[in-house]
């Protein structure tokens, strides 16, 4: 088992900036991929962004690339995402999860455990 928390969301002007941590405990992220999903009032859970166990591999949904960075410390059991050029868009809850396998990847079905979310707000 893996219990994943996430934290560091909070209200923000548009153009600012977040960051979001996932402190994993129970059993080692290490050696797993984990990723970030949000999700908007009335909308489905989406991709944000996922990193490989190693950190070597990152993808992106295309609508973050370039504002979004997300990266690891293994050594912490932590992974985090690094929100930049916030967007009114970008209001959600945001979620930390960690995957099956070692590999980045962008379905929610490959990953078995989820964070309970941290709301992230920007007003325009």
């Amino acid at each position: 088992q893996v219990q994943l928390v996430e934290s560091g969301g909070g209200l923000v002007q548009a153009g600012g900036s977040l960051r979001l941590s996932c402190a994993a405990s129970g059993r080692t992220l290490s050696m797993k991929a984990a990723g970030w999903f949000r999700q908007a009032p009335g909308k489905e859970r989406e991709f944000v962004a996922a990193i490989s166990y190693s950190g070597a591999s990152i993808i992106y949904s295309d609508s973050m690339k370039g504002r979004f960075t997300v990266s690891r410390d293994n050594a912490r059991n932590t992974v985090y995402l690094q929100m930049n050029s916030l967007e009114p868009e970008d209001t959600a809850v945001y979620y930390c999860a960690a995957a099956r396998g070692y590999y980045s990847d962008s379905r929610s079905s490959n990953y078995d455990y989820w964070g309970q979310g941290t709301q992230v707000t920007v007003s325009s």
